[in-house]
């Protein structure tokens, strides 16, 4: 580590951090004040900060998430939202734990095959407006939401970033991530469900007056534009189309989104001005900031020191090590980004794996990967996810704490990581 500054980096994240979580200063405020003493202690620079692949604002994740709120602030003026809502209500009954289950295999299910913060940017506006409906709170439907969308995403090459960071380093293919991590993320999403049913009990409120009233509604009458609903749901099925296929095309799935938005508002008639108002720019600002944070993290070598001590813990022991690295990923990715995390980590874990002698079934690269997307659910800012439906939860207005979300979401964790340690016994050491 370099001197001084890497303790003044770790301190300057530490505070930030509490700041944070005892909310007593805004998160954006805290994420943007502690890029700034980053900067300030020389702990990263303008160069490094702003332009780094490595440990600069990961501009990818920023664009992506802009394009999809602007091609989201597009379809939310068609009423597709408010039909989509009465839709899974009445499918569901007006039972609230019918809807949740619904909503959350349709969360997980999609966030697979896209990405899970573009899963979550659509059915975050559903979700509250299911919940308005129903006079439900909103929260434990938007915190189990999220948990779906992080568990599936776990399952595909594309439904996660930092799969697509191990993907490129290891040499695996989208069947790759299919064949070996779908079976998880399809059974960890069943015990998610039956959590939920206990988490989230007293939220089931069964409102007979308000069920009624949904029940009696006709949802195509939901629909304010149909032409501009053909339109927005066109664009969304090009760029679904392009995320499925980016190891085809390799267009970035920023670059996707933001060829989708802009084709959106230049064959639609809205308002561009108007179109921006619903992009969350708090959120993309705390990004920013958190990026810059942990940029000053790694620029001080902070990073890379735990990563190498966790390597040396490792050695050549294939079976303790994917536990150790599982466990250990896990509990950083809960703290820090699991995206920078990951970068940092991809090239110690080629060097253990062709230590190991290059092991042909990948535990390593599947036990990163276990370990970087579900630690993601243990704190309100452990994924991209996270932050974005938190972001969208203050907007209307249903603001949800650092510690609501996770005093749920470790219990979660806990769980699904260690199913997740039992699975990687079983299939790559048990039964090999």
């Amino acid at each position: 580590m370099n001197g001084w500054q890497s303790w003044a980096a770790i301190a300057v994240f530490v505070a930030t951090y509490g700041l944070i979580i005892s909310e007593k200063i805004h998160r954006v405020g805290a994420a943007l004040g502690g890029a700034a003493l980053m900067l300030a202690i020389g702990a990263t620079d303008d160069k490094s900060a702003f332009f780094s692949e490595h440990s600069g604002v990961d501009w990818n994740v920023i664009f992506l998430l802009m394009g999809m709120m602007v091609i989201v602030g597009v379809l939310k003026k068609t009423g597709m939202f408010e039909y989509l809502a009465i839709w899974a209500v009445k499918r569901a009954r007006a039972k609230p734990f019918r809807v949740m289950v619904m909503l959350v295999v349709i969360t997980a299910v999609a966030s697979a095959l896209l990405d899970n913060v573009t899963t979550v940017l659509l059915v975050a506006p559903v979700t509250l407006l299911v919940c308005e409906r129903l006079a439900l709170p909103a929260a434990p439907f938007l915190i189990a939401e999220v948990m779906a969308s992080n568990i599936g995403g776990t399952a595909t090459l594309v439904g996660d970033p930092p799969n697509i960071i191990i993907a490129s380093r290891a040499g695996l293919t989208f069947n790759d991530f299919l064949v070996h991590l779908a079976p998880l993320s399809a059974v960890l999403t069943v015990v998610l469900v039956v959590m939920c049913r206990f988490l989230f009990r007293k939220s089931f409120v069964y409102d007979k007056t308000r069920a009624a009233e949904v029940m009696a509604l006709e949802e195509k009458e939901a629909i304010k534009d149909p032409r501009l609903l053909v339109q927005g749901l066109v664009v969304l099925a090009l760029v679904v189309a392009g995320f499925v296929l980016h190891p085809v095309l390799h267009y970035e799935p920023s670059v996707v989104a933001l060829l989708g938005a802009g084709l959106l508002i230049a064959v639609s008639a809205v308002e561009t001005g108007e179109v921006l108002g619903e992009v969350e720019w708090p959120t993309l600002a705390f990004f920013a900031g958190l990026f810059i944070m942990i940029g000053g993290l790694i620029e001080t070598g902070v990073i890379g020191e735990i990563s190498r001590s966790l390597a040396d813990a490792i050695g050549d022991n294939e079976l303790g090590g994917s536990m150790l690295m599982l466990g250990a990923s896990a509990v950083l990715s809960g703290i820090v980004d699991n995206i920078p995390y990951v970068a940092t980590m991809a090239p110690i874990t080629a060097d253990l794996v062709q230590s190991m002698g290059g092991s042909g079934d990948h535990v390593m690269w599947w036990a990163l990967a276990l370990g970087a997307d579900l630690g993601g659910n243990a704190t309100a800012i452990g994924a991209s996810a996270n932050v974005v439906v938190l972001g969208i939860a203050e907007r209307n207005r249903q603001p949800i704490s650092f510690w609501q979300f996770t005093k749920y979401g470790l219990v979660v964790t806990v769980v699904t990581v260690a199913l997740s340690m039992l699975y990687v016994w079983l299939r790559y050491f048990a039964w090999a």
